[in-house]
């Protein structure tokens, strides 16, 4: 008995026509002969290949290194300014130094004269005192070297120069006291008007003028083996009333209400503070 064969059911594949001119036969999935597909060699969303960006040194700005320099010096300042008070107090707690103390013991007056010319176009002021300084230094360790005192006496109410004159230079040792005179006179001083209207006003007074006293010099201090640098000092001595005197005899100024107060003589350029 003979077997009937059916037809299979699967289409059977077509034999690919050959390519033109020789070439390689096209495949029907759309892939070349190489096997890459035509969407890999052109996709406008797919990410560029990664490029390495040169590396840049990143400079510290300078700003930076101003306010560090900055920083250090105000610290070193404060430090520095810290070590000297701590070392200023011990000196103070170990020496407890004091100023010195100045009291004017005496003036007297032998010559005030105001003459007028005859025309009043000129006047002249003569005066002659004699007076006496007591220098007191209360200090355990410490003693004062003094230059020559430029002494200058004026009145207080008007400021109007009386005269001038000089003490010695002298040292006073701790714990001392030290007393001195010196002469102040002026003569033949000339003055305006304004100047002996209210110099004259003064000298008629029955209490007296006022006057003061100022001393300019400068100090050195010693303290054992230690010299500090010169310093310049004022003192001045207030309150003190002094009468004209009659004829060639001379006048006692009143001191008891004077007095007398240091002060230091700071000079920076033109300038004394």
């Amino acid at each position: 008995m003979s077997e009937k064969v059916f037809p299979s059911s699967k289409p059977t594949a077509t034999a690919a026509p050959p390519a033109a001119n020789g070439g390689a036969p096209a495949s029907t999935n759309g892939t070349t002969n190489g096997g890459a597909t035509k969407s890999h060699l052109y996709n406008p969303t797919s990410r560029p290949p990664y490029r390495p960006q040169p590396h840049h040194r990143r400079h510290r700005p300078r700003r930076n290194y101003c306010c560090c320099c900055c920083f250090w010096t105000i610290l070193i300042i404060l430090i520095l300014a810290l070590l000297v008070a701590i070392a200023g107090s011990v000196f103070y707690v170990l020496y407890r130094p004091h100023r010195p103390s100045f009291t004017l013991a005496s003036l007297r007056i032998h010559r005030l004269n105001l003459t007028t010319t005859a025309d009043s176009s000129s006047s002249h002021l003569s005066t002659l005192f004699n007076l006496t300084v007591s220098s007191k230094n209360p200090n355990s360790h410490l003693s004062f070297s003094y230059d020559p005192f430029v002494v200058s006496c004026v009145s207080s109410n008007n400021d109007v120069f009386i005269g001038n004159g000089s003490l010695p230079a002298f040292v006073s040792n701790s714990k001392n006291e030290t007393t001195f005179k010196g002469v102040v006179t002026t003569t033949s001083s000339d003055l305006d008007a304004e100047t002996v209207n209210k110099l004259r006003a003064d000298l008629k007074k029955k209490n007296g003028i006022s006057l003061k006293v100022e001393m300019d010099t400068k100090v050195r201090v010693k303290m054992g083996g230690l010299k500090s640098k010169k310093v310049g000092i004022r003192v001045s001595c207030d309150g003190v009333k002094g009468i004209v005197p009659k004829g060639k005899s001379l006048s006692v100024a009143s001191v008891a209400g004077a007095k007398c107060k240091v002060d230091l003589r700071i000079k920076v350029w033109k300038w004394t503070f």
